[in-house]
């Protein structure tokens, strides 16, 4: 729907009829859409309509007098006033858009200063509003959507969900195994299921007639690879997660395997040279797959919080940014959740971007312990739709960088669709420099529980080198021609100034193609190297590094952020 309206009001039609027209229950086709007509069968049935006037639409409501209620004889008129809920005055159009009865749309219909009712249809089909915010729909627009490029989710599993098949209802899951003991082959944990719907999901389950929204996945084409590592209670072993690495690494020219997503994690134990996930994670960085990771979901005690993988400096690690239900992407806030670098012991600037990933509607995995744990998630289809038939629950909603991830993950898809010769490091370097690098200096939330207020610094340990955009991101032509390591810190005592060091084999600051300012922005550099911040911040004693305040014995591979909004 277009922002560029007049006014919002509680709006309400006004319509006189002849008092002997017996005909006013018989739509004008002629004036109502063709997918619009199906809907009008059931007079009580609800619809998100757009009205259309000849003239400007009455900008106040109306009444009429007389007969009481809704209807009044006026001129030898029967007037009656038809309310549009939701309503928004399109003053560019002449029209209205709203929801309205179906025995409403036929009356309108009959009137000569109405022009044309339509369907309230969606612009451009989205996951809710995640795809809006990572300026998707663009790349939809120009024919990219992931098709012929093979994602390796491995994660718990994924269901046999509708939206993960393709026109002739054939899976677009095209090959499953699973590495948790005892072998169940569906996702018992739903978190699998929610992360392939972000990356691959067509909508199909929530296109019908009467559709609001269309919650679809960024790479809407794209085949999948299930490698199931998290049991029904989304915990793993670095084992399980190593084999599924390595079994998409084999299966990669059989099945075009250009991108792992690794949306789960654990703590650091040691350094990212010695840590065998973070060396799988780099084979299969080697053997020319893109690896996006998690960040984690424990920003909120402060910085040094990025779990492994993560922490691989060759791993794109993504943060979570909450798009506020809205579609612009110039309110977005980071979510107080989203871990923040630099990384325990190797420090390691990280996350390297940050993508919407707070309040995602996306598949359900009916049954599972995240379905049965969260009731109030689940999305019912009166979100989407106003059909009374649609059926059970297809959609959950989720939050975390867990679901970021995916969103960068098939952005790499999409780079990799339009251009399959790109190296992982072109596709990290591209995206990292093509994030926007607009934020606020620092945004703060409440816990509306405790009452306790996080406030974020808008740093590079916090939003890496921006927020993805995916347009930019494919529209960019830049190569690196050198690896794109993610940079370490060393930091200065003295000055109480951290810089990044710069690697001669590495492509950042090399030129002015990738210098360190262009990709991470001069907003959160000082004399092009030296960080902002002081040691109480980041470096001093207070941080808590690897400690049990911040892992704790309960942290599990696969965890959802519980801060929801926040």
């Amino acid at each position: 729907m277009s922002s560029k309206y007049i006014s919002k009001i509680a709006y309400a039609a006004v319509v006189c009829l002849f008092l002997l027209t017996a005909s006013s229950a018989v739509a004008d086709d002629s004036k109502i859409s063709p997918d619009l007509l199906p809907l009008l069968s059931n007079p009580t049935n609800t619809v998100n309509v757009v009205v259309q006037y000849n003239t400007a639409p009455p900008q106040q409501p109306q009444t009429c007098s007389g007969g009481g209620g809704l209807l009044g004889i006026v001129g030898g008129l029967l007037c009656t006033v038809i309310n549009i809920l939701n309503s928004v005055v399109f003053g560019l159009i002449n029209a209205v858009a709203g929801t309205m009865h179906a025995g409403d749309v036929i009356t309108l219909s009959n009137q000569s200063d109405v022009n044309y009712i339509s369907l309230d249809r969606p612009l451009n089909a989205s996951l809710d509003y995640t795809t809006e915010a990572a300026d998707v729909p663009i790349a939809w627009n120009s024919g990219l959507n992931g098709a012929g490029v093979g994602i390796a989710v491995i994660d718990s599993g994924i269901y046999s969900h509708p939206d993960l098949r393709n026109a002739w209802g054939q899976s677009r899951v095209v090959y499953r195994k699973s590495f948790v003991s005892g072998g169940v082959q569906f996702d018992d944990y739903g978190h699998g299921t929610h992360v392939a719907g972000i990356l691959a999901g067509n909508g199909r389950s929530s296109s019908m007639p009467g559709s609001s929204h269309i919650l679809k996945g960024i790479a809407p084409n794209a085949n999948l690879l299930d490698l199931r590592v998290l049991d029904k209670n989304g915990a793993s072993t670095d084992s399980a997660v190593i084999a599924a690495i390595q079994q998409a690494v084999q299966l990669k020219s059989k099945y075009n395997v250009r991108v792992i997503n690794l949306s789960l994690g654990r703590p650091i134990y040691e350094s990212c040279n010695r840590d065998p996930l973070c060396r799988a994670v780099e084979a299969a960085w080697a053997n020319g797959i893109v690896v996006v990771t998690a960040a984690g979901n424990l920003g909120r005690n402060g910085y040094a919080t990025i779990l492994s993988p993560a922490n691989s400096p060759h791993a794109i690690t993504v943060g979570c940014m909450k798009t506020l239900s809205t579609y612009p992407r110039t309110d977005d806030l980071i979510a107080s959740y989203s871990s923040k670098g630099p990384t325990y012991i190797d420090l390691t600037a990280k996350p390297d971007l940050v993508a919407p990933g707070n309040l995602v509607v996306s598949l359900l995995a009916p049954g599972s312990t995240l379905a049965a744990q969260y009731p109030a998630n689940l999305v019912m289809p009166a979100y989407y739709t106003t059909s009374t038939n649609a059926g059970p629950a297809q959609y959950f909603r989720l939050s975390g960088t867990s679901m970021a991830t995916p969103v960068v993950s098939a952005t790499a898809a999409l780079m990799l669709q339009k251009d399959p010769s790109l190296s992982p490091d072109t596709v990290k370097a591209r995206l990292m420099k093509t994030a926007t690098k607009s934020f606020p200096a620092y945004s703060s939330t409440t816990d509306p529980v405790t009452g306790t207020i996080y406030t974020s610094t808008y740093d590079i340990f916090t939003v890496g080198a921006g927020y993805l955009d995916t347009y930019a991101a494919l529209s960019s032509k830049d190569v690196a021609q050198k690896s794109a390591a993610s940079p370490s810190f060393l930091y200065n005592s003295s000055t109480q100034l951290a810089s990044l060091m710069m690697s001669t084999n590495v492509v950042w600051g090399s030129n002015v193609v990738w210098g360190s300012n262009v990709v991470w922005g001069s907003t959160v550099l000082l004399n092009g190297t030296n960080v902002v911040w002081g040691s109480n911040v980041v470096w001093g004693s207070n941080v808590v590094w690897g400690s049990n305040v911040v892992w704790g014995s309960n942290v599990v591979w696969g965890s959802t952020s519980a801060y929801g909004e926040n």
